[in-house]
This record gives structure tokens, sequence and C-alpha cells, in this order.
């Protein structure tokens, strides 16, 4: 136990070495409070501690998650980026991180990222089977920035949703709501850097 209490906290205090030096005070402080209480047997309050630390960290990496989205377009304003995936452990089952645009007229587009969803295998036999979508008349294949996927809009609707595969275990979604066409929504999507999407989430 000793042996991976000690791994444990060299593991901890390396992370902190990368963040940057006011937001690793925090995390550094409670690291050294850690060390001090397991040095005094006092192995629940350096447990503990050491958990604070950990989840400073996986908050700072959250946030800096959140900053993949694109700032609203011209005429646009955005909500704040959202993560429902409870912080970076969470990656094990699933991220999914969202945003949302709106416009004067009440038009919105939502952007959501999400890492191993369970949605994954089901796109994945959608797109290699286009009769599966031939069968429901409001969907069709669409592509991005040579990412496959599909679109789904009821003729007449103001309603678009747009979901695509990035690689084997990245969705992105965009929904628009008000919209006259996709355009808006298409702009969105392009405006997002897929590669680096990937990268941080995946990686």
């Amino acid at each position: 136990m000793h042996a991976t209490m000690t791994g444990t906290l060299v593991l901890a205090a390396g992370l902190a070495l990368t963040l940057n030096t006011a937001a690793a005070d925090e995390v550094t402080d409670q690291i050294d409070a850690a060390k001090q209480a397991y040095a005094s047997g006092e192995l629940r309050t350096a447990a503990e501690t050491l958990n604070g630390a950990v989840e400073a960290i996986r908050a700072q990496i959250t946030a800096g998650l959140l900053t993949l989205f694109p700032p609203p377009l011209e005429g646009w304003v955005a909500d704040e980026a959202q993560s429902q995936s409870g912080g970076l452990a969470s990656m094990l089952t699933g991220t999914h991180l969202s945003r949302r645009y709106v416009r004067e007229d009440n038009a919105e587009v939502t952007l959501t990222l999400m890492a191993d969803s369970p949605m994954m295998p089901m796109l994945t036999m959608a797109i290699s089977m286009p009769f599966m979508m031939q069968a429901n008349e409001d969907l069709k294949s669409f592509s991005l920035k040579g990412e496959r996927g599909m679109m789904e809009h009821t003729p007449g609707s103001e309603t678009y949703k747009i979901t695509l595969m990035v690689g084997s275990r990245l969705l992105v979604q965009g929904e628009g709501s008000g919209l006259a066409d996709a355009a808006p929504l298409e702009a969105y999507l392009n405006a997002l850097d897929l590669e680096a999407i990937q990268g941080a989430l995946t990686d």
C-alpha cells in the first residue's frame, strides 16, 4: 500500500507541474498537505486531500476541453459551454460537452461533442448500411471535412440535425431550430477544428 500511495502522490505532483502557476498553487498545496498527512500516518486525510487535488486537475482539463467550441458567428450569441460528463474520469464511459448558440430571431444551434458514446455503433451501422437511411425519408448521408455522418430533416420544418463520426470514438452533433435552411448549422460545424477535438477527447 505504501508503494501505491507514494506512486499516486508522484503522479499527481507530475500532473500539477503541467498546470499554469496560479492554478497549480491550489493543487500543489493540496499535494503537499497530503504528503504531510501521509508522513504522519493520517492515511484517510492524505487520501481525501489527494482526491481534492486530482479533482482540481480534472476541472482544469475539462475547462480546457470546453474551449474547443467556436465563438458565436456574427449576429449570434452563445451560452457558456457545458460539460455533462462529470469530468475527465467519465471519459471511460462517455464524455459529453455542449454549447448553445442563439440568434435574435430565436433561431438556435447546439453543438455537442461525445467521446465513447453508446450511439457510435448505431451510427456506424446506419452509415455502413445505406438501406437503413433509405427507409427513413427524413435521413440522408452527410459528410464534412472528410468525415461521414447523416442529416435528419423533415421537409417543411425548421429543424435540422447533423451527426458526424470522427474517427472511431468521437461523435460530433449539431442541432438547429428556427432555421430556414441548414446553412447556419453547417457553418458552426465547419468552424470546429475536428483534428484538435479528436486529439483532445480520444488521446
